[in-house]
């Protein structure tokens, strides 16, 4: 067991009291005015960062959005791109030059006609792609 396993243990024994002190003793100012159940998670959680590293600002700030949003995390906003027959798309791939013509029946690469963009996409790369993603039409989600 190690010294922060031995540390996160023994606060789930301490009173209140001890609670705040400990509190104190790591760092972070006098104790908030909260049950000492959630007093616990917290010193907990300081106890962990201090040994492991907080969480990046990014997800901070995410969490943070979050909680104002009532809790509830927002559908993530997709959105869609029309692709009107006569587009090109055009992408570089190592090296390479793809580029592909939409058209009403399909996307027409290197004269031949395809369902999809994602048929194109594994063909050039070889693996498993996402046709709009590997052509920029889309980010990761």
């Amino acid at each position: 067991m190690t010294r922060l396993d031995r540390a996160l243990a023994a606060l789930a024994t301490l009173p209140s009291a001890q609670l705040s002190e400990r509190w104190a003793e790591v760092g972070s100012g006098s104790a908030p005015n909260v049950p000492a159940p959630l007093l616990r998670r917290l010193l907990a959680q300081r106890l962990q960062e201090k040994r492991h590293g907080a969480l990046p600002l990014l997800v901070v700030r995410e969490l943070e959005r979050i909680s104002l949003a009532g809790g509830s995390m927002p559908e993530p906003s997709r959105k869609t791109v029309t692709l009107t027959p006569g587009t090109r798309l055009i992408r570089e791939w190592n090296g390479r030059t793809i580029a592909v013509e939409v058209r009403d029946d399909g996307f027409v690469w290197e004269d031949r006609t395809y369902r999809s963009l994602s048929e194109i996409a594994v063909l050039v790369t070889g693996a498993h792609w996402s046709g709009p993603r590997f052509f920029g039409l889309t980010r990761r989600g």
